[in-house]
């Protein structure tokens, strides 16, 4: 049967292709053509735009598509209190291709006594009739790629200090979130997928993080974070292999995290990419405990070519021989734009996607 509460049936993770016009004034405004106030101008509006969009296919869940963001994990981080994003040598290294040079860097004491993206979400619950949904990155994230040299040793001498006060950080948030009206909270990780692949696995150990402890050290800080979280507050983690440009960086099932992930973190719900080979197989779901669910990441968003519904059908059939059907949900496999560069698909080539979402989750689930 459908979901009245999310996570939903037909369900998405969130970012969307920035528009033409949202893209000339973020380049105006950066080129200091534009006045912040002009570009939020022009945000209002598209995003406006995108949330009709979404009410208009048949989507329960509504995102702002992250437009007012440059990428889908920076500038939240570097918002909090004690964060700065920096130059750096070099970007993020995807198959191929590498992201701008910016990374964060922890200068002082973490906090988040009262984050700006709330304020994004506001303006995204104001004028969607749907349930609005506020995704952020995880804390993790802030750690994962810079370790240890990116964190100011005079002010967190010990990692311990760091991660307590990073989990008590996004706890502050999450309570500032809920208390501005969101019931529907998503965390977007990158970490667990990446200790699935031997590679950075190998990559950790170099540099002296215990990759076996650090998804525990991790989970430990995202617990934290949801600590007395209100039973109304549906809260659920996006795992990703990377995008960007339509590009990876990680390779391998969810076998190594499955039992960590969804047995020892206390998420309601958990958005998983099953779009490819480099995906695994659906083995890893025969840990989900009752009362979790599983939103199925099959419809890639890193091309254009759609999807059939009978091969979703088949996927979907073949799932649910390790998790009850009532237990899962369909989805695109990732956002559509994670950086406000985006993947190499159109508009109309989104939009077509998510209408398959819907279309087959009323197949298999009813409408």
């Amino acid at each position: 049967m459908m979901r009245k509460t999310p996570p939903f049936r037909a369900d998405h993770v969130g970012s969307l292709l920035r528009s033409a016009p949202l893209k000339d004034a973020r380049e105006k405004f950066f080129t200091h053509k534009i006045s912040a106030d002009d570009l939020k101008a022009v945000e209002d509006v598209e995003i406006k735009k995108i949330i009709d969009k979404q009410e208009a296919i048949g989507l329960e869940s509504i995102t702002d598509g992250e437009f007012r963001r440059s990428w889908w994990h920076m500038d939240f981080i570097g918002e909090l209190d004690g964060v700065e994003v920096i130059e750096v040598d070099q970007g993020i290294q995807f198959t191929g291709t590498q992201t701008k040079p910016k990374a964060p860097r922890v200068t002082g004491k973490i906090s988040s006594k009262n984050h700006p993206h709330i304020e994004h979400f506001k303006f995204l619950a104001a004028n969607t009739t749907k349930t609005p949904k506020q995704a952020i990155p995880s804390p993790s994230m802030l750690h994962y790629r810079g370790g240890r040299k990116m964190i100011n040793m005079g002010v967190y001498p010990t990692m311990e200090e760091f991660y307590h006060d990073l989990g008590q950080a996004y706890k502050q948030a999450v309570h500032g979130f809920y208390a501005a009206g969101c019931r529907y909270l998503q965390i977007d990780d990158c970490s667990f997928a990446y200790l699935c692949d031997p590679a950075q696995r190998e990559m950790l150990a170099a540099r002296g993080d215990d990759p076996v402890k650090q998804g525990e050290i991790y989970v430990g800080m995202m617990n934290a974070a949801l600590e007395n979280k209100p039973a109304d507050l549906a809260a659920t983690m996006h795992v990703c292999r990377g995008n960007f440009r339509s590009t990876f960086i990680s390779s391998g099932g969810y076998e190594p995290i499955a039992d960590l992930m969804f047995n020892t973190l206390n998420m309601d719900g958990y958005f998983l990419e099953w779009d490819n080979d480099r995906s695994g197989g659906f083995e890893p779901l025969r840990f989900l405990p009752k009362g979790k669910t599983v939103i199925l990441g099959l419809v890639t968003s890193k091309t254009g070519t759609l999807e059939t519904r009978e091969d979703l059908l088949r996927r979907i059939d073949e799932a649910s021989k390790y998790a009850p059907l009532d237990q899962l949900c369909l989805s695109p496999q990732c956002g559509f734009a994670s950086t406000e560069e985006g993947n190499t698909l159109t508009e109309e080539e989104q939009w077509a996607k998510l209408k398959l979402v819907i279309d087959v989750s009323k197949e298999v689930w009813g409408k």
